[in-house]
Parts: structure tokens; sequence; C-alpha cells
């Protein structure tokens, strides 16, 4: 049988196959589908320091290769995770990741702190969110922006940090760089793509900020173009994620350097797809005589 376990940042990760935020609950909503044991981890809803109601109107549009969301960071609050949801992630049996955005660098450093005196096992930093001081802007398009608050919630906290790049930025490489300068001890990508749909009935666009995120099979060659890009700019662990959908498609973002995956859309789709992705890249790994991720990671690149 081959071996799934993934070494990554001192912890030992059953799998490679993380489910992604913003789809996956706090993983409890999917404990009946599957064995979650076999997860590298969960990452929780995307968490603001004080809890927000989200985007009103249109939240969720499908497109035929997609999803298109715009539910605006709807979640609790990090005092309200910490003491009601993080203790039943923690009971899981998989290794929790905190996903912390914010709409200024206060917000995040004290979310941060918050969630250092937790016991969850990586800070997921997510960097797509709007800078309120600059106009909107978000935090993960320039480098500068990006290292200012990466650097500021490194010294706010000793977890192990994550920092979530955004496809948005301007560019990929110079971003990965900032953001390891500044202290991440590892980088997950992509986030959404920016995206429109219109409502041919209202003739108007379906969401009320026009704009929302685009995940799912369609954006999978570009975001592996993305992570290729971050993977060969530094020196730290690589999470790739961005329409995965089968094994095969985890495969590729894992040739191409990624120390593991995460699996977002394909969750709606099919409750059990990280289930279904960790046991197909199991399979794929016997078929072919490959005993441990590690003799394939990166092999494309070489």
């Amino acid at each position: 049988m081959s071996d799934l376990h993934v070494d990554f940042l001192g912890k030992r990760l059953a799998g490679p196959v993380i489910a992604a935020s913003g789809t996956f609950g706090y993983g409890e909503e999917y404990a009946d589908m599957f064995d979650l044991k076999v997860l590298g981890g969960v990452c929780s809803k995307g968490l603001t320091l004080h809890g927000k109601y989200g985007n009103e109107g249109e939240r969720l549009y499908e497109t035929s290769a997609g999803l298109i969301n715009s539910i605006g960071l709807q979640n609790p609050g990090v005092a309200h995770f910490i003491d009601e949801e993080l203790p039943r992630m923690l009971a899981l049996g998989t290794a929790v990741f905190a996903n912390l955005g914010g709409g200024s660098i206060e917000d995040y450093e004290q979310g941060a702190a918050l969630l250092d005196a937790t016991a969850v096992d990586f800070i997921e930093l997510n960097i797509s969110c709007p800078n309120v001081k600059q106009g909107g802007i978000a935090y993960g398009i320039r480098a500068d922006s990006a290292k200012e608050v990466v650097s500021r919630v490194r010294a706010a906290t000793k977890k192990p940090l994550v920092v979530k790049l955004s496809p948005q930025a301007e560019d990929i490489p110079r971003m990965a760089a900032a953001c390891v300068e500044a202290g991440a001890d590892a980088l997950s990508l992509v986030n959404t793509f920016q995206a429109c749909a219109i409502d041919l009935e209202r003739r108007r666009p379906v969401f009320n900020n026009i704009f929302a995120g685009l995940s799912g099979p369609a954006v999978k060659p570009i975001a592996l173009r993305m992570v290729w890009q971050a993977v060969g700019a530094v020196d730290v662990p690589v999470i790739g994620l961005g329409g995965i959908t089968s094994g095969l498609d985890a495969l590729e973002f894992i040739m191409a350097g990624a120390a593991a995956v995460q699996v977002g859309t394909a969750n709606f789709m099919d409750p059990r797809a990280c289930g279904r992705i960790t046991a197909e890249i199991g399979r794929w790994m016997d078929r072919h005589g490959v005993k441990d991720l590690s003799e394939i990671r990166g092999c494309a690149r070489m």
C-alpha cells in the first residue's frame, strides 16, 4: 500500500488532501459522509475578528464549469469560533487550519493573537480581503501591502503561518517571495478568480457587488500555472488548489511541486469528494509502483 502521509511544517498529515475554507463548514457537517481522519486537514470557514453577516442578494451562481460565490465572509467571529466551533473541529481527528481574514492590519493582528492561544495547528492567512483603509484594494494584490500584513501577523503569533494568495496578485512569483520574506512558513494558492454573471430576465448583474469569486474545474489550468510559478519562487511548502475534482487533478499539482492540495468546490458536487480524491491518489500510486508522494513531488519540473 502506498504511503499518503505528508510531513508539513513539523506535523505529519494523514494525507495530501485538505478540505478548503468555506466549502466544508467546520468539518463536523461531513463527519457522517466518510472518515475525516484520512484527510490532511480541514480549513475553517473564513474568520474575521468580529462576526459578519456577509453579502446581501444572490450568493451562489452555477456556471457551465464552476461556481461563482459572493458570500462575503459570513462568519461568527474569531472569539465565537474559539469558544464554540473549534472544540468540535479538534475532535475530528485531523489537522485544523484556521482561515483568518480582516479589513485592517489591526484586525488581522488581533485575530492572530487570539488564535495563537488555541490548539489550532495552522493559521491560513487570507490576504484576498479588501484593505478598507486603502480604498478596498485587496492586501493580496500588491506585494508591499501583503508583506506588511504578513509581517505584522507573523509578530502576533508563533503558530505555523500559511499565507493564501489571490490570483489577482500583480505578480505571483514576486508576491510569493514577499510573503515568505515577511515570515510565511508556507503558501496556499489560489483563491477564487474575479468573475461576473448577468441575469438576462432582470437585465442586471446577478450579484449586488457585480463581481464575485469563480472556482471549480474552469480555473484548474490557470491555478496549476500559478502554483508552478510559486513553487519556483520560494523554498517553503506550497499547497495547491483550484478546480481539483479528482485524484488525477490533485496529482498534477503534486507533480508541479505542491506539498499538498486543497479541495473546495468539488465538495458541493460530491460531499465525499475529499475522501474519494484521497483514495484515487492512493490507487494511482499503487498502479504505478509509487510508494511515497516524495517520489513524484515536483517530478514534472525535472
